[in-house]
């Protein structure tokens, strides 16, 4: 019997908003889909718009998820100890850089920033829990589920993934090929558990469990 791993539904303190408030006409980093994004010891990044995937590289040249930077998620070398430590943006993706100076001189950011590390320390036990499934199929609905968590929006007849990923992305995230992913999203939408709309986005339809 499969258990759900998806993150507790919880209100999540707005720290894009609190950033706006401070950093009024503060300029954003941009990075489209598929690009890496640098990482300094003393910044950090906080994730305004998109998603971005956080991960690592063995010796044998191999990908390890580590996590999905979502909206008002923060990342950066400063909150890891694993070296490699990279992040690429797995849609287009709007960035803020703060510096770790600028966060311990205002104890308002500082709390914001806790608050979403702590979410980000939830996100990584569910995406532990995911990667331990040896069938493909559960991890993908695990992967799925936890996107509707993080990036779902309410739509006609379920809930919409405000990101666009492609077969090949999803293929990557959950260690399997993209035909593979093809074919299982197929699978999925022939048992009612997701649709696709016109803009090619996800919709997980409301029994989508696991």
């Amino acid at each position: 019997m499969l258990h759900s791993f998806a993150l507790e539904a919880s209100p999540q303190p707005d720290l894009r908003q609190l950033l706006e408030d401070l950093y009024q006409g503060r300029s954003l980093h941009p990075y489209c889909s598929g690009q890496a994004i640098p990482m300094l010891p003393h910044e950090i990044w906080v994730v305004c718009r998109g998603v971005v995937q956080l991960g690592t590289l063995y010796d044998t040249g191999d990908e390890a998820l580590l996590g999905l930077a979502c909206p008002s998620m923060p990342f950066g070398l400063s909150l890891a100890l694993i070296r490699p430590y990279q992040a690429v943006a797995l849609s287009d993706v709007d960035l803020m850089r703060l510096t770790l100076s600028e966060i311990e001189q205002s104890p308002m950011l500082a709390q914001g920033i806790f608050r979403h590390v702590t979410r980000r320390l939830r996100q990584t036990e569910a995406i532990l829990a995911m990667v331990g499934y040896r069938r493909v199929e559960d991890r993908l609905r695990h992967l799925l589920l936890l996107l509707k968590q993080e990036v779902g929006q309410p739509a006609a007849g379920g809930t919409r993934l405000t990101v666009r990923l492609t077969h090949q992305q999803l293929a990557n995230t959950i260690g399997t090929t993209r035909v593979t992913v093809t074919r299982l999203l197929s699978q999925l939408r022939e048992e009612g558990w997701l649709t696709i709309d016109r803009h090619r986005h996800i919709i997980l339809l409301p029994h989508a469990t696991v």
